[in-house]
């Protein structure tokens, strides 16, 4: 016989095998940055050309120091991953959370990060839809990721979530 829809099997997941401790995030937010930059290729390259009218050299150095800066936010985060034994992954539970190093910095460190590579391609390939679809790149992540997460960490860690969230801002 068939679980009720409410009813939570013994290993703690839900009927589709999604752990109920989590966010609600169902698109991992990776993906969302990918399909955003390739659309902003596409559009370059058979819609409207955007270019970015630097020389070839600036736009080098602009992409070089955008990329050390997204690896710097993605390897301090995935650091304080692993020494919490934490999964990245947002649809895994969180059993605690971190707001030491880059945390006290951005609440989401690796959106950040996968922003700031979003901007470096841009640059280092002069195409500045790149850059012009980042807001969209950020609000469907906000929208797909960040809300459910919040969410989430509220529910579960009420006040002490409430406090980090006030005292440190979600991108910059």
């Amino acid at each position: 016989m068939a679980a009720a829809p409410d009813e939570t099997p013994r290993d703690g997941t839900t009927r589709n095998g999604a752990s109920r401790d989590a966010a609600a995030v169902r698109i991992p937010p990776p993906l969302v940055f990918v399909a955003v930059m390739g659309a902003a290729w596409a559009i370059h390259r058979f819609g409207v050309a955007l270019p970015i009218d630097l020389d070839r050299g600036i736009r080098t150095g602009v992409a070089v120091v955008l990329g050390l800066l997204s690896l710097v936010f993605l390897l301090s985060a995935g650091v304080l991953f692993r020494r919490s034994g934490q999964s990245p992954e947002p649809w895994k539970p969180t059993p605690e959370i971190i707001s030491t190093g880059i945390y006290r910095i951005t609440r989401n460190p690796m959106y950040v990060s996968i922003a700031l590579a979003q901007a470096a391609i841009g640059f280092r390939i002069g195409n500045a839809w790149f850059l012009a679809l980042l807001p969209a790149s950020l609000g469907l992540v906000y929208l797909l990721a960040i809300r459910p997460e919040e969410a989430y960490l509220e529910a579960k860690f009420g006040e002490s979530y409430l406090r980090y969230r006030d005292s440190v801002r979600r991108w910059l």
